[in-house]
């Protein structure tokens, strides 16, 4: 489901008024490719993201949503970067701002595949043959991928 129940009953009281989420993205490496979706509210390719549910970790909303979205199995390995988002507004005009929490996971095991209607495809993609995408999801790439040249 592209909004979660809570952000629906939430959007109920407030409208389209900003609202501040914490989210997560998990940057799924398998060997030298990273697992992308392609989106299906704007179309562009991305990794895996998604909103973290009231109570629940961050590292279990990003192994959630891999799987929800792709049908992966991943494990996170490390917590990589934690930004703030620019105000976006949704295709349905609501505003929002997340805290996102972008963590370098590891393939476990799973056919990758759209897994629910957030993504019109899903792929692994070469890290040297990446699609265009917004350049703050790339900085997300780039930095999982630096933490595990590190290790």
């Amino acid at each position: 489901m592209p909004i979660p129940d809570f952000v629906i009953r939430l959007r109920e009281r407030i409208g389209h008024d900003l609202l501040w989420l914490p989210g997560v993205t998990a940057v799924v490496l398998r060997d030298d490719q990273v697992l992308l979706v392609e989106r299906s509210d704007n179309g562009q390719w991305a990794p895996v993201t998604g909103i973290v549910d009231p109570g629940e970790h961050p590292e279990v909303a990003a192994v959630r949503e891999a799987l929800e979205e792709t049908g992966v199995v991943c494990e996170v390995e490390a917590l990589v970067w934690v930004g703030v988002t620019p105000v976006i507004t949704h295709v349905n005009g609501d505003l929002a701002q997340y805290l996102d929490h972008t963590y370098l996971c590891r393939y476990v095991s799973g056919e990758a595949h759209v897994g629910d209607d957030e993504s019109l495809s899903v792929r692994w993609c070469p890290l040297d043959e990446l699609p265009e995408m917004h350049p703050v999801l790339l900085e997300r790439i780039e930095r999982a991928v630096g933490v595990r040249a590190a290790a």
